[in-house]
């Protein structure tokens, strides 16, 4: 019990010089706000948000979020590949998921989602 409580003090003593050296710590940087401000897509999050956007941005991170998981689709197959008789069945199934992912590259190639400048 003499343990526990000796332990309880030590990480109690260092906890807290961490929060002290972080609270000096924070003082000196917290002079610069601009500095200090997330960088967001190019915005200046210090000004209004009810700015007009590039619906580039948006149609590129849906593009993203789109083929990033059907890649994590085709992820799992890799491994199945290397059984010794991979059945017709298997194989179908990743002919035509290799097939709808050509498609939509394809199709946003043709309307030109693609292109960063137009």
């Amino acid at each position: 019990m003499m343990i526990l409580l000796e332990i309880f003090i030590i990480c109690s003593i260092i906890s807290s010089a961490m929060l002290y050296l972080n609270f000096i710590l924070y003082k000196k940087m917290a002079s610069n706000r601009e500095k200090m401000s997330p960088f967001e897509c190019g915005f200046d999050p210090l000004n209004s948000s009810r700015i007009p956007f590039s619906t580039k941005f948006y149609l590129i991170s849906v593009m993203f979020l789109i083929f990033d998981i059907e890649i994590s689709i085709l992820i799992p197959i890799i491994p199945s590949l290397n059984l010794s008789n991979p059945s017709s069945k298997m194989i179908n199934i990743i002919t035509i998921i290799i097939i709808i992912l050509m498609w939509g590259l394809l199709t946003e190639w043709k309307e030109g989602s693609l292109k960063w400048i137009k």
